[in-house]
């Protein structure tokens, strides 16, 4: 057949690299409101649920009786679950409706009845609803700090640079699992040099994230995932209880830690149940918010590709966030994982997230190029920075980062680098060179740094953990060797997991160690004139409006 031309030339965009398919609900490719997902139903006999969303108590699976006795407030269900899904969608956009209000019908909505309310909102309406529900005040976002080759100085420089751009959470993961305690620790010191305060995190193996918690060397986890079927719990030897009982010895320890979900898992992993997206993710919003986790990490995260290729995909992605959110959970809200070769698709995936401020707008932009991102990819990475800026500058919303100075970023990568040096050089670590401290300062990727002798890092990372070190030995080190500061926000950082306080929904520390949560900083949002305003908040707009490469007007020449 003889081509019309303007389909050749739209053919090789690249928004045709990316992959769609057809709905297909009998194996959970469609969005929301799935043809075989349950009606909302309630029963309550003598202050148990004896049956919820067309299921009887005796056919409960795992994590039906898993929400039924703790996610649910059972005292106010009836009522709810008698209410019209239209009406409570209507609240969450009603200025006259506060969010307090709000939280009494949606902390007693079933799985399905949170499904159909989300139904209700079209996209638009569901930016009102997170701008309403975000439980801190301000928004803010976390990043990636890895690199394909673990090499730690180049992580703590990263961490530096990322801090001083206003990522108040930083996560790092391992290309060979050997490496999580110098990448721990790495992000950790060049966190704490960019600025005191911010929270830090090596996403591994579990009892090996668990181990390097209670060790000092990181100061949350987000990593503790968890699933809407029960046969992809079971095949991963775990339950909803073991992943509550998983929870409490962090909190055990004053570490801070958030469960991970998204739509898209039980697709991939093959046992959706024959159940849409929204369904399954609802199950596990519900379940970790039953297990008294403050937060969770969702919005497709590493499954986008999932609902990203179906009708209504991203629609559900930003509802199952505005769900979170209405089960008063701190939200992570995903935008992480690269999904699309389309630069409008990847900045509409963040959009409704970035407009409507959510806890942490990504839980993981990349602070690094992508190429060295060992978490896949990330939907934006360091290419993106300066468009971001002008993003927020346009349109006086905060993406949770702002602009900084060329010279003050070389300043605290050379110092973080050489901070990490001296903890290596004081703790009998592989040396780090002064030629990989200059390569640190002014690297883009890791083929901008020397190579080391990974083999020796490796065992030497095992040693250091068999010689039972802590974060005392960093600190001991630091101060021992010329940076008693950086030593400072390390003990600093140890302390707050004493006093707990850090444990509250939605918190993040300033550079002053106040925290700022759910609890003692709410969200006020209950329409115009209300609310966190980014121009209101007059030293983050400064920071914005200053571009660095803005012209002067009044000296400008003719």
């Amino acid at each position: 057949m003889k081509r019309q031309k303007r389909f050749e030339a739209l053919e090789k965009r690249p928004i045709h690299k990316d992959t769609f398919v057809d709905e297909w609900p009998d194996e959970g490719f469609v969005a929301m409101m799935g043809p075989n997902d349950p009606k909302p139903s309630i029963k309550v006999e003598n202050g148990v649920i004896t049956e919820m969303d067309g299921k009887k108590r005796e056919d409960f699976d795992l994590i039906d009786l898993y929400i039924a006795k703790y996610a649910i407030n059972i005292d106010n269900v009836e009522r709810v679950m008698a209410t019209d899904s239209t009406k409570i969608a209507r609240m969450l956009v009603d200025p006259n409706v506060s969010r307090d209000e709000v939280l009494k019908y949606t902390s007693a909505l079933t799985p399905a009845k949170a499904e159909e309310v989300i139904s209700k909102l079209d996209f638009g309406e569901m930016i009102m609803g997170v701008k309403k529900m975000r439980p801190r005040y301000k928004p803010a976002n976390q990043c990636h700090v890895t690199n394909t080759v673990d090499n730690p100085v180049e992580i703590a420089a990263d961490a530096a640079e990322a801090a001083l751009r206003g990522f108040p959470e930083q996560e790092t993961t391992t290309a060979v699992a050997r490496y999580a305690p110098f990448n721990a620790i790495s992000i950790l010191v060049g966190s704490q040099t960019g600025r005191p305060g911010v929270l830090t995190q090596c996403s591994v193996e579990e009892a090996t994230e668990l181990q390097l918690g209670m060790r000092g060397f990181t100061a949350y986890a987000e990593t503790i995932s968890v699933y809407g079927t029960d046969r992809v719990f079971t095949d991963g030897d775990d339950t909803p209880w073991s992943k509550g009982f998983l929870a409490s010895c962090y909190a055990s320890r004053g570490l801070k830690m958030r469960f991970t979900s998204g739509a898209g898992s039980e697709v991939l992993m093959g046992y959706p149940e024959g159940k849409s997206m929204l369904y399954l993710e609802a199950r596990c919003i519900l379940l970790t918010k039953g297990s008294g986790v403050q937060g969770l990490q969702n919005g497709a995260v590493s499954c986008i590709s999932m609902p990203g290729a179906v009708p209504n995909g991203l629609r559900e992605v930003l509802g199952e966030n505005l769900l979170c959110m209405m089960c008063d959970i701190e939200c992570a809200s995903g935008c992480d994982q690269t999904f699309s070769a389309s630069d409008m698709r990847r900045t509409e995936r963040f959009m409704g997230q970035f407009i409507g401020g959510t806890d942490y707008i990504c839980s993981g932009y990349a602070a690094e190029d992508n190429y060295d991102n060992t978490f896949a990819g990330s939907n934006t990475d360091v290419n993106d920075y300066d468009d971001m800026y002008v993003m927020e500058r346009d349109l006086g919303q905060n993406y949770g980062i702002h602009p900084v100075s060329e010279e003050d970023v070389i300043k605290i990568r050379n110092k973080a680098a050489k901070a990490l040096q001296a903890v290596f050089d004081a703790l009998g670590l592989p040396k780090i060179t002064d030629e990989e401290v200059e390569a640190a300062t002014y690297a883009n990727t890791h083929d901008d740094m020397p190579k080391r002798d990974m083999v020796a890092d490796m065992k030497a990372a095992q040693n250091m953990m068999d010689r039972g070190m802590t974060a005392i030995d960093l600190i001991k080190a630091l101060a021992d060797n010329g940076y008693p500061e950086v030593a400072q926000a390390i003990l600093d950082l140890q302390k707050q997991k004493v006093c707990g306080d850090y444990l509250q929904t939605s918190s993040i520390f300033d550079s002053k160690w106040n925290v700022n949560s759910a609890v003692n900083n709410p969200n006020t949002y209950q329409g115009p004139g209300t609310g966190y305003r980014l121009y209101e908040d007059k030293d983050e707009w400064k920071k914005i409006k200053a571009l660095p490469w803005a012209l002067d007007p009044e000296r400008l020449k003719l």
